[in-house]
């Protein structure tokens, strides 16, 4: 069976409602965070060249819904398991940042946030939050810790909800807004089959059909569409990819041209 139709069946049987943004109220119980974390490296912050005391490393997790997964990023990348019941100082250097447009996800993460002192979580509906707007809480994280950009951006399985609810220019400016604010994007596009899956799961519940997906000219390997963009446009490149998840999607990991390992 084909990963984004074994999603489909998943979510239909555990009746999450149509979540038309990819905000399901029970996400991570048929995409746990192992799933994303068994590509990662616990080292990878080290690999970037972030050593622990030796500056703050902030990261983003774009779409955390209810931030089963932030916390799990932390733990794996920060704290490791042989670390999580240090309490060397160290490990107050490493902060993320998790955002969600749905308020009532973002309200479960805050109630269940094991580390507080490391962890935030904020609802933000990023494609109505521009960089440069009078308000920008991204911005705003930012200039609180001194910082003019997020060291690691996660961005899993965000890019299509995105791409069907607002369209090509607005994945393609999601995608620049991303880049603009991260010195590493990692980053995994749903395929196009996914998109074909959601769109026929909608229909199925009887909802009105995504607005934008017959008119998408952005279409075939996404994931490519998008790695062309960040490099040709936003000043990043690949440098590394960490494979293929449970569900055949691509982990990519990008670096701003800029940035020195």
């Amino acid at each position: 069976m084909a990963a984004c139709e074994q999603q489909e069946n998943t979510e239909d049987s555990d009746d999450p409602g149509a979540a038309p943004y990819g905000n399901f109220i029970n996400y991570y119980t048929f995409n746990p965070p192992e799933n994303r974390l068994a590509l990662l490296p616990e080292t990878l912050l080290q690999d970037l060249g972030y050593r622990d005391g030796h500056q703050t490393v902030l990261m983003l997790d774009v779409g955390c819904n209810s931030g089963d997964l932030s916390v799990a990023l932390y733990k794996h990348l920060v704290l490791r398991p042989e670390k999580e019941e240090s309490t060397d100082d160290t490990m107050t250097a490493a902060h993320i940042l998790g955002f969600d447009l749905d308020e009532s996800l973002i309200q479960r993460a805050q109630e269940t946030n094991p580390h507080p002192g490391n962890i935030s979580f904020i609802p933000l509906d990023i494609t109505t939050t521009t960089s440069g707007s009078h308000r920008d809480p991204l911005q705003d994280y930012l200039q609180d810790h001194g910082n003019p950009r997020f060291q690691v951006c996660f961005c899993f399985a965000v890019t299509m909800w995105v791409h069907l609810n607002h369209g090509d220019a607005a994945l393609l400016t999601f995608l620049s807004r991303l880049a603009s604010m991260s010195d590493h994007l990692v980053l995994e596009a749903q395929p196009w089959k996914c998109y074909r899956s959601a769109a026929r799961r909608l229909r199925k519940l009887g909802r009105s059909d995504f607005d934008h997906f017959k008119g998408l000219r952005i279409r075939g390997d996404v994931a490519q569409h998008a790695r062309d963009h960040l490099e040709a446009l936003c000043g990043m490149e690949l440098i590394q990819s960490f494979g293929r998840t449970a569900w055949d999607r691509k982990v990519l990991l990008f670096k701003r041209k800029e940035c020195r390992l």
